[in-house]
């Protein structure tokens, strides 16, 4: 059903298409494809069993100031891998001891920010607005719609992945009740501006890690890799999600499944900017990468793998090389990784970016609890690589 409720300060729209393009040319923020409405409407049409729902902040003036995306998710604790980290394993433990969670009935999740996606891909700022402020309101904004509509019965409040250069910002959350606490970093690689070749990169890694590079290139050499189209996708489409279901059991957590009928309206609406390639070994579709050009990083989406070959013909080793090859090419600044497989993304070049999310339960007694419990929480620890020659800053150039 879609409505257009307010307050004093915000409006609410449960489509993004009801969102008047008036808003959109106000707040101009499409130039982040996270914010643009050809995304946000991709993945909402796509997922039918989420409820979305889109926040304006408005002025004075009722002209619109910032923007967040909100999905409302059934989580089910009973999903959630034992042997992920610390920080759920307990949970489960805590929870259930103290009756805190519903065991078999899925706990109403509140998430603002993206779903499917590592990053602060939540919440838009128009330029020259107090953020400290903005973030106040919308945590009040957020409270005021959930206690309006007494149908959505929402237990918990999950505000995702802040980069520390912005909690001085949502560190104000915690005077909203929100419990803050890291989670697996995001992994990120600087694309050095001398590479202008994908050999230019390898040249730049020390000698180790360089053959190790060469070995997978290698060992990955007889597989076949075929650009994504319009005209192709709809053949290709089964294998991937069966791909890509693999790798989503492996996951030790997932707030929501990904449908890749969601592809096909990236590849309309997104064009070039959408990266999306299948690799094969003859006639057997081994593998698919996914990513999107968003300003000037390359963000890395979901994968998929034959696990059974991937050890053998290094197939996740040669997705990891192409999408730093892409960025090479189209001189794009950043690849952003996210947050699966570290050690390994780490062994390409990429650094750790700490990201903190924000929990809030909505019984008061429950949060203490919940706040003590999170203050432990520590992301799992991994061996960090340093692949590249370090650079004598007295070098003469």
């Amino acid at each position: 059903m879609n409505f257009c409720k307010k307050n004093d300060n915000a409006l609410f729209f449960s489509s993004v298409n009801e969102i008047p393009n008036t808003i959109w040319d106000v707040l101009n923020c499409a130039e982040n494809k996270y914010f643009s409405k050809d995304f946000l409407a991709s993945i909402e049409k796509n997922h039918s069993k989420i409820n979305f729902i889109y926040v304006v902040l408005i002025d004075d003036k009722k002209q619109p100031k910032a923007f967040a995306s909100i999905q409302i998710v059934d989580f089910y604790l009973n999903s959630v891998d034992n042997n992920f980290e610390d920080f759920i394993s307990k949970l489960k433990t805590v929870a259930r001891k103290l009756h805190i969670f519903p065991d078999k009935k899925p706990l109403k999740l509140l998430i603002c920010g993206n779903t499917f996606v590592s990053g602060e891909h939540g919440i838009f700022i128009k330029k020259n607005n107090d953020k400290k402020i903005i973030i106040k309101e919308l945590a009040k904004a957020i409270l005021h719609f959930v206690n309006v509509d007494k149908h959505l019965k929402i237990d918990a409040f999950l505000l995702k992945d802040f980069i520390n250069e912005s909690l001085f910002i949502a560190d104000e959350l915690k005077d909203y009740s929100y419990n803050a606490f890291s989670v697996e970093p995001n992994m990120v690689l600087q694309i050095d501006g001398n590479w202008k070749i994908f050999d230019d990169y390898l040249a730049a890694m020390k000698t180790k890690f360089r053959v190790k590079a060469k070995k997978a290139i290698q060992l990955s050499a007889t597989i076949q890799i075929e650009n994504v189209t319009l005209e192709n996708i709809a053949n290709q489409l089964p294998k991937m999600t069966e791909l890509y279901k693999k790798v989503a059991t492996n996951a030790a957590f997932n707030l929501g499944d990904f449908n890749l009928a969601t592809y096909k309206d990236f590849k309309e609406k997104l064009g070039e900017n959408y990266i999306l390639k299948t690799y094969w070994l003859e006639d057997k579709m081994i593998g698919f990468m996914s990513g999107i050009i968003n300003q000037n990083s390359l963000d890395a989406h979901f994968v998929g793998i034959d696990y059974h070959l991937n050890r053998e013909f290094a197939i996740y080793q040669k997705m990891l090389y192409n999408y730093i090859e892409i960025a090479i090419n189209k001189n794009l600044k950043t690849i952003n990784f996210g947050r699966t497989a570290s050690e390994i993304k780490s062994s390409v070049g990429a650094e750790p970016q700490d990201l903190t999310m924000y929990l809030r339960h909505k019984k008061s007694i429950t949060n203490k609890i919940l706040k003590l419990f999170l203050q432990r929480v520590q992301p799992t620890p991994f061996h960090q690589h340093f692949p590249f020659k370090t650079i004598n800053l007295n070098e003469k150039h």
